[in-house]
């Protein structure tokens, strides 16, 4: 008889093999839970319910519809229009280009939901732009990679939809709480920045008069207004979550075809197809992360490793901190959609008995995983990046290295101080009431 020891380390066992031998994570995950239904006996009918069950919930249809409003936007010439603004605003200062950097990754954030996507977006352009100003090219895409991480914890992030999701708690407050500490990871990113900047002697150019700034502002508003539509639609109580990804699908077309003018339909379609493309892999590894978590479920995995966690944590900040090591080693390997379903039925349980809160606590997750987007040797971002850099990976890491520092600085005080994410929820919760 296979005892659930067994199934578990037989269950994990082939999957990172699968992951050693650069197997696909969607393929790796399917694969290595189906093997162990076989070795188990367990139905296998299974396997098509299961995949279909974790892709049908309605809430995971705002994915591919953020995924086109963010790709739209992006073809509008949006990147263009906040690079220039940001430049203007942040003027002379010491690593002028690199904080643009980082503010653009923070307010294109609210655009695309997406880090690989915001490094594509922003890096085809900033690390030509920074090259040409002397920077080297390496820490160009390390700051890339790193500044385009803040996605996933700014709104929309498909990752607090996967959570919300998984974890039955409210999109709209994960999006709302994702905003301060999105906030914070690109300050301590951006002091970084100043730092080199002041070290290796890059200053940036003249700062815009007022006139330059409001016609920058004028033309990059449209951009700047999709992560507030979005908000006050939610929060206004004009639309829910998943049909404001829908609203925001329209708003980018709307902008594109009627005031920028850069979309046509045959662009449109182009869109569409990218779109679809890239939704297709994410519900792919959700399908299949639904059956690997379903049998680490079923088997009783889940159980007895939150037992563990439960004996070995005996106070709420033990608990923070083994879930913020066991994530960060995880991030390294894994992407962000496949660890929430590994590990949420193995933390929340635990997390529910130590009282934590579970927007808080998606907050804290999502944090993790965007450093594991460009902590090597997976990092998404890193690959995008060195791509678009024309560099190798191991060029980059030394540059890297400070970034990941500050942002794990930033996931300590997160961890330690619930209401820098929860204070939005809560006050937009006081003003409904009202």
């Amino acid at each position: 008889m296979i005892t659930t020891g067994m199934a578990a380390a037989f269950l994990f066992l082939v999957f990172f093999v699968l992951l050693f031998l650069n197997v696909p994570i969607a393929v790796s995950l399917g694969a290595s839970a189906i093997i162990t239904l076989l070795l188990t006996g367990m139905p296998l009918g299974m396997i098509s319910t299961m995949m279909y069950a974790a892709t049908e919930k309605f809430s995971l249809l705002s994915i591919p519809l953020f995924v086109f409003a963010g790709i739209t936007l992006d073809r509008c010439g949006i990147s263009d229009r906040l690079i220039r603004l940001s430049s203007l605003v942040i003027g002379p200062v010491y690593g002028s280009l690199a904080l643009v950097t980082v503010v653009v990754g923070v307010i294109f954030a609210g655009i695309s939901g997406s880090g690989p996507a915001d490094v594509a977006a922003l890096g085809a352009i900033l690390i030509p732009a920074m090259a040409r100003r002397g920077y080297d090219r390496n820490f160009a895409a390390g700051i890339i990679a790193s500044a385009g991480s803040i996605a996933i914890i700014i709104p929309p992030s498909i990752a607090f939809i996967v959570y919300g999701v998984l974890a039955e708690v409210s999109i709209a407050d994960m999006f709302l709480a994702g905003i301060v500490p999105g906030l914070m990871l690109g300050l301590v990113m951006g002091v970084y920045a100043w730092m080199y900047g002041k070290k290796h002697g890059h200053k940036g150019e003249r700062r815009g008069t007022p006139g330059e700034i409001w016609a920058a502002f004028k033309e990059a508003v449209w951009g700047l207004m999709a992560p507030v539509v979005l908000l006050v639609g939610i929060y206004g109580g004009f639309f829910t979550p998943e049909e404001a990804a829908g609203v925001i699908c329209v708003y980018g077309l709307l902008v594109g075809i009627f005031v920028y003018k850069t979309v046509t339909l045959k662009r449109v379609w182009e869109i569409a197809i990218d779109a679809g493309t890239s939704s297709a892999v994410v519900m792919f590894v959700v399908g299949a992360a639904g059956l690997f978590a379903w049998v680490v479920i079923a088997k009783g995995i889940a159980m007895k490793a939150s037992t563990l966690l439960l004996s070995i944590s005996k106070t709420k900040l033990a608990f923070l901190v083994s879930v913020n090591v066991l994530l960060l080693i995880a991030g390294c390997f894994l992407d962000a959609i496949s660890i929430f379903y590994i590990s949420l039925p193995i933390f929340l349980p635990v997390a529910k008995e130590m009282g934590v809160n579970l927007v808080h606590f998606g907050v804290i997750m999502s944090v993790n995983l965007a450093i594991g987007l460009f902590t090597p040797p997976v990092g998404v971002n890193l690959y995008v990046a060195c791509n678009l850099a024309g560099v190798p990976l191991k060029n980059i890491l030394r540059y890297v290295v400070p970034f990941i520092i500050a942002a794990v600085v930033a996931l300590i005080l997160i961890s330690a101080w619930p209401d820098m994410s929860l204070f939005i929820p809560r006050l937009a919760a006081k003003m409904r009431g009202a």
